[in-house]
């Protein structure tokens, strides 16, 4: 079973660490690590540029943990005659439920220290979203209404990200019989809480940016 949760971590990593913040931004004559808060996230490349880009890069992002997530689907739909459920959350007790949350694990490691960028990334909050959206939909619900309800109270991304995280993985406790996925949710976000730390501690200080304030013009 070691190899096959080695090519999925691979496999995820490389589709993690495709950068498409900063491959968005510099479409636009801009190097997202020199502005704004200098992360390739879609919250900077909003920011930055705005809701265009920003949300092509949140939907990219997202993508890449869904596909890691769902590739051990993909293939064993492939190699096996249709035989597999359609139902990703029924698989978690399975290899192939291994094989997805391994395949999750090396998305979100991609995106935060990606290869192509001299192990330079982002938070993970939208790849880790993509790819529970299909390991545990239920789940992946409740926290997009925590970070929607989060995000209008306060204006914050950054602790509606975290907040969501914590979320997912109250609910995979309550709602999931499966260890594996709720030790992997909690993972998922306290990965997140210790991304966001530089976020914290402005959050203490009360210099934060809130959602609609703008960072300095970009240098082209």
């Amino acid at each position: 079973m070691f190899t096959p949760l080695f090519i999925a971590a691979i496999v995820g990593y490389l589709l993690g660490s495709l950068p498409f913040g900063y491959l968005v931004a510099r479409a636009k004559g801009v190097n997202i690590f020199e502005v704004g808060s200098k992360n390739p996230g879609a919250t900077n490349v909003r920011r930055v540029l705005g809701n265009g880009p920003g949300n092509l890069v949140l939907l990219l992002d997202a993508a890449k943990g869904a596909v890691a997530v769902f590739a051990p689907w993909g293939y064993r739909l492939a190699t096996k005659n249709g035989a597999a459920t359609a139902d990703v959350s029924a698989l978690n007790a399975t290899d192939y439920g291994y094989l997805a949350i391994a395949g999750l694990i090396g998305a979100l490691l991609g995106h935060s220290f990606s290869c192509f960028t001299k192990f330079r990334g982002g938070k993970g909050v939208a790849t880790g979203a993509g790819g529970f959206a299909v390991l545990f939909p239920l789940g992946a619900g409740i926290a997009l209404v925590v970070f929607a309800t989060a995000l209008a109270i306060t204006r914050y991304v950054s602790l509606a990200s975290m907040l969501a995280a914590v979320a997912l993985a109250c609910a995979a406790f309550v709602f999931t019989h499966s260890p594996v996925l709720t030790i992997a949710a909690a993972a998922v976000a306290v990965f997140v809480i210790i991304r966001h730390r530089a976020n914290i501690s402005r959050l203490l200080a009360g210099t934060e940016s809130k959602v609609g304030q703008k960072p300095p013009a970009p240098k082209s």
